[in-house]
Parts: C-alpha cells; sequence; structure tokens
C-alpha cells in the first residue's frame, strides 16, 4: 500500500498479485530453498531487516538500470498472465500479467539515476508506531487504530515536514521481494509505490518491519523531503 499527500485509493487492487506469490511460496519454503532472487530458505520466518529494505530501495534509485536486471529475471517465469516457481507446477496469477513487469522494466531504463535515501530515525520511529500495531491487531493500511494516519505520527514526532509519503508491504520474505513487489505495483493503476520509492523530493526515510499476523511479515516505509532531525 502507499500513501503520497494526498493519498492513496487504489493501493489495496494490487494486493493479490505478488503478495499471493509470496503466501503460497511461504508453504514451500519449509520443504525446500527455492532458486528465485528475493527468496531465501528458512524454517522460521523472521522480520525483514529495516535497513536491508532501506539498502534496496537505494539500489533501485542510484542504478535504475542494473536494477531492471532482476525484473527480466522475474519476466522470464511468465506464461500468459501467470509465472511459475522453477522447478514447481504452481502457476502464480497476477492482475496484469507480464505487463505490468514490461512497464516497470522501461520505467527503470528511462529513469535517471537519484540520491540515496537517507536513514531518518525519526522516520523509523514514526514507521514502527504502525508496524508494532499491526503486529498485534492484523489489521492493514495507513491508519492505525491508536497510531493515527502517517499525518498525524509525522505531527507527533516532531517532524516539520510538507513532502511525505508511506509504502506499507505485507507477505514479501526479503528485502528486494518488497522493493520489486512495490516497484512493479502490479494492478495499482496509480503505481502510488512505485512514485514514493523514485520520488526526487524525498531525500530521507525510515523503515520498520515485524511479523503480521495475516501475511506474516510487514514492513512500514516512511518517506520525507531534507528535515532536520
Amino acid at each position: 500500500m502507499s500513501q503520497h499527500y494526498p493519498i492513496i485509493e487504489d493501493a489495496l487492487a494490487g494486493f493479490s498479485s505478488l503478495r499471493g506469490f509470496i503466501l503460497i511460496l511461504r508453504g514451500l519454503v519449509l520443504i525446500v530453498c527455492l532458486f528465485i532472487p528475493w527468496v531465501t530458505c528458512a524454517a522460521t520466518l523472521e522480520p525483514i531487516s529495516a535497513e536491508q529494505v532501506l539498502a534496496e530501495i537505494n539500489l533501485a534509485r542510484t542504478n535504475p538500470v542494473k536494477y531492471a536486471e532482476f525484473l527480466r529475471e522475474l519476466r522470464r517465469q511468465f506464461q500468459g498472465d501467470s509465472y511459475y516457481i522453477p522447478g514447481y507446477s504452481v502457476a502464480i496469477r497476477t492482475i496484469e500479467g507480464p505487463a505490468a513487469v514490461d512497464e516497470a522494466i522501461d520505467f527503470l531504463t528511462r529513469q535517471k539515476p537519484l540520491p540515496p535515501l537517507i536513514w531518518s530515525a525519526k522516520l523509523a520511529a514514526v514507521a514502527a508506531e504502525l508496524a508494532q500495531e499491526q503486529s498485534k491487531s492484523g489489521a492493514v493500511g495507513h491508519e492505525g487504530g491508536s497510531s493515527g494516519g502517517l499525518l498525524k505520527r509525522i505531527k507527533r514526532s516532531g517532524i516539520r515536514e510538507k513532502r511525505i509519503g508511506e509504502n506499507v508491504a505485507y507477505g514479501a520474505i526479503t528485502p528486494r521481494g518488497i522493493v520489486i513487489d512495490l516497484l512493479i505495483d502490479d494492478g495499482v493503476p496509480g503505481r502510488g509505490h512505485r512514485k514514493n520509492q523514485f520520488d526526487r523530493n524525498f531525500a530521507k526515510a525510515g523503515v520498520s518491519c515485524g511479523i503480521h499476523p495475516r501475511y506474516q511479515t510487514m514492513c512500514v516505509i516512511d518517506f520525507a523531503g531534507a528535515f532536520k532531525e
């Protein structure tokens, strides 16, 4: 899900495709390592490293042409609107099919490199409010029951910056899986997740990841302009 003021609307539309793949994959990962770039073999899932998520976003921002190669590898797995896990007959159905991947590849090949986002402890704390709440409640979205929406959390933190945005990812089990999922933005007409990751007005970001009761993993990524910590 993405939020970029003024706001989201269509973010949930893309929730069932690549994230659906991760949910199916979760059952398989307990059996065998799957040879896909963003999948690791693990008996139990642990929270994803927040710092590695930001490092992965910065890899895409600073070298988009190189990052397109990861998407080309995924593209080769497609048959029709579905793609297959190598070595298995499990077909993962997407909303838009390979067209969304092709569009993302085209975007990356045209995208000029951007400066890396600087880690912000304050933004990470803002993200953590939502991540910790949803880790207990199992809710999804940007509005926390007690923590509130992004704008309320930002104001409460003391950050004075108008340029803010938020992505929330559920179900991915590696940093690369998160970034690829949000970059392709399958089923999301506005591509809000992708826009947040490549917004040249954002200079800082904070990330908080945790275990989610329904989707196993989640990460909240908050973005902002160049405010003073």
